[in-house]
């Protein structure tokens, strides 16, 4: 029997006049186009499909038991991620308008947390950037207050290396200006970017 999961859960699907693992393979990538999805990985019978080996892997005769796992992501759910981003980035701001009162009160570990959780949403917010860049119809406004995406964390990465030089110096006073008039505001407009997407 031939079986089918998306994102780990099982799913019943008709097979209909497809003949070989890449009529299979189209016909997937229809449905998910249909349903605004796009395929972000493909196992079949556990050997992962990649670009290399995918044309080898799509002239193959479909089997009586052949499994399929698809990967998928769907851009209600990047819509929902840069929603929890902005949201995060918000918060993000509002820490970093109070680096300097938290370092006069001695609160560097809490500071040095900040700006862990600022790196780590960073990255995530790349991985999510990537994704939605799957949809381009969908997701046409990458860009803030005219600056793509990518410049924008060129320019932006200097100041938060600056921070952590600061940071490993106990340097308070620059630590204060970074955090309050150049990392705050461009959190705050990442935040006002990713609401509107």
């Amino acid at each position: 029997m031939i079986e089918f999961y998306i994102n780990g859960q099982q799913v019943d699907v008709q097979i209909e006049d497809e003949q070989t693992i890449g009529d299979v393979l189209k016909s997937f990538q229809s449905t998910c186009e249909e349903n605004q999805a796009a395929v972000i990985g493909i196992t079949v019978d556990s050997k992962q499909v990649t670009a290399d080996n995918f044309d080898e892997k799509a002239a193959e005769p479909l089997g009586k038991d052949t499994k399929f796992e698809f990967h998928i992501v769907t851009v209600s759910e990047i819509k929902a991620s840069f929603e929890k981003l902005s949201d995060l980035f918000a918060e993000l701001a509002k820490q970093m308008e109070e680096v300097p009162v938290a370092l006069q009160s001695g609160k560097n570990l809490e500071v040095s947390e900040s700006i862990k959780n600022l790196a780590d949403s960073i990255e995530q917010f790349c991985h999510v950037a990537t994704l939605a860049s799957l949809f381009p119809e969908t997701f046409t406004n990458t860009s803030m207050n005219g600056i793509n995406f990518k410049d924008f964390f060129a320019e932006f990465s200097p100041i938060l290396k600056d921070f952590e030089d600061a940071l490993q110096n106990n340097d308070t006073v620059m630590l204060g200006d970074l955090s309050e008039y150049e990392i705050c505001p461009r959190l705050k407009d990442i935040s006002k970017a990713l609401k509107a997407m």
